[in-house]
């Protein structure tokens, strides 16, 4: 049998927890640091760059537009590994309002309501939360993970959410 766990012992892995979290945080802080300096380096030859594509782009449109009998067939062909010519486009629906557009539907098109009009039913959780376990069993609803359990957090910063953002990045690569 194990001797009982003391808050002393909790104590000490408390302060080792917060040390390894610190050490973490001021590595996170030089990597941000180091990123700032990179992307305040680059940022004027990525500007240049993105505004000489923008153009290069643009001069290209003016040419394909000037010439739309060379892209009948086929409609494009790929050079330097750009696809350039025609294509259909997709075209675009927009309205103002849903609730005048479903109106409008079942108006002029009662029959066709079930396949124009998307209708969601779900439970709401929120609301579940009212209800007593007892009627939540009625539901089909079980609840879990509601008793005391192992609470560890720590007081977050942005800098500690970073941190935690990264962690969770290191994991789900391990994990891939």
């Amino acid at each position: 049998m194990q001797p009982p766990v003391t808050l002393n012992q909790i104590d000490t892995k408390a302060r080792a927890y917060s040390d390894a979290r610190d050490r973490l945080r001021e590595l996170c802080a030089a990597l941000e640091d180091g990123m700032k300096a990179l992307r305040q380096e680059h940022l004027p030859g990525i500007r240049r760059a993105l505004n000489r594509a923008a153009e290069a782009e643009a001069a290209l449109e003016a040419l394909v537009e000037q010439a739309p009998e060379l892209f009948t067939k086929p409609k494009t062909v790929v050079l330097h590994g750009v696809r350039v010519g025609y294509m259909k486009g997709k075209g675009k629906i927009e309205w103002e309002s849903d609730e005048q557009v479903v109106k409008l539907i079942r108006k002029h098109f009662p029959e066709l309501a079930d396949v124009l009009i998307v209708t969601t039913e779900k439970p709401s959780k929120d609301g579940l939360v009212a209800l007593a376990v007892a009627d939540l069993k009625k539901l089909g609803a079980t609840v879990t993970d509601a008793g005391d359990q192992v609470y560890i957090k720590p007081a977050d910063s942005a800098l500690d959410k970073m941190v935690d953002a990264l962690l969770k990045a290191a994991t789900e690569e391990a994990k891939a």
